[in-house]
């Protein structure tokens, strides 16, 4: 791979790739330093990309990993009992980040309720719109993983909403 083609992968994914760090470290500074993080180990690691999967995925499967390492080390008891990506502090996300209508920062701040397992899978496959196969392939899960988790945490999600007063389908 050459520092183009790297470049290139960074123009058309960086942003997404940011966008889906920050939904789950929910800090803007440390977000980019994910992100960059993550073009780095694919720099560095690209010998590794098999293209059993798109460079997407492969991208995004970097991401999900360089994060789940960031809180590992940041708080390693609570990502040992489950809380890896529950933050203390309720600061909305910057509206120069991500500028939505009252709908979505509920829909978003509801995201943030659910339990890791259910945020990811959530933000997988309805929000970036991935396939069952290349979440499965991200979280290193089987697919009826993926499949089951996406199921229970579109339950939690509408009793989340509910909780703050909107009563609205999602993701049919």
């Amino acid at each position: 791979m050459e520092k183009d083609e790297l470049t290139d992968w960074f123009d058309q994914y960086g942003q997404a790739i940011l966008t889906y760090i920050l939904l789950m470290v929910r800090d803007y500074q440390q977000a980019e330093d994910l992100t960059q993080e993550t073009f780095i180990k694919a720099f560095r690691n690209q010998h590794k990309f098999e293209q059993k999967s798109s460079v997407k995925t492969w991208l995004y499967a970097i991401a999900h990993n360089v994060t789940i390492d960031y809180f590992r080390k940041k708080h390693p008891l609570q990502h040992y009992l489950g809380l890896t990506m529950r933050e203390a502090d309720d600061k909305p996300i910057p509206e120069q980040i991500v500028t939505m209508n009252v709908q979505n920062e509920q829909l978003y701040k509801a995201i943030q309720q659910l339990k890791p397992t259910y945020r990811q899978v959530i933000i997988l496959r309805k929000l970036k719109e991935f396939s069952t196969t290349e979440t499965a392939r991200i979280l290193n899960w089987s697919e009826s993983k993926v499949k089951m988790t996406l199921k229970r945490s579109l339950v939690e999600l509408k009793t989340e909403l509910v909780k703050g007063g909107i009563t609205i389908e999602l993701f049919r």
